[in-house]
């Protein structure tokens, strides 16, 4: 039987290749990571919207070449982590003064 470790890997690899993204280096644990910050500091269904958000920003980044796929990648999930982390549910969307 498989450890959820190696199913995770195999299904990245699978999506990976399904979308012709064989060459994308893919960190499933900084991912899990930040689903985990996103899911504590905001609410649980914030994981996967979050991690998707910045898949997404990264792609965009990166296809527009304002930056590597790694270093968007890196830039977008890091800005999530800060956004995540620092939320505070009470004063979102309340406009600063």
């Amino acid at each position: 039987m498989k450890s959820q470790e190696e199913t995770l890997e195999e299904w990245c690899r699978s999506l990976l290749q399904a979308y012709e993204l064989e060459d994308v280096q893919i960190d499933v644990n900084t991912i899990l990571s930040l689903a985990g910050v996103a899911a504590h500091s905001v609410v649980r269904p914030a994981a996967p919207l979050t991690t998707f958000i910045a898949g997404f920003a990264a792609g965009l980044a990166a296809g527009a070449g304002q930056a590597t796929n790694a270093a968007a990648m890196t830039a977008a999930m890091d800005r999530a982590r800060t956004l995540a982390a620092d939320y505070d549910s009470e004063s979102a969307g309340t406009p600063v003064e």
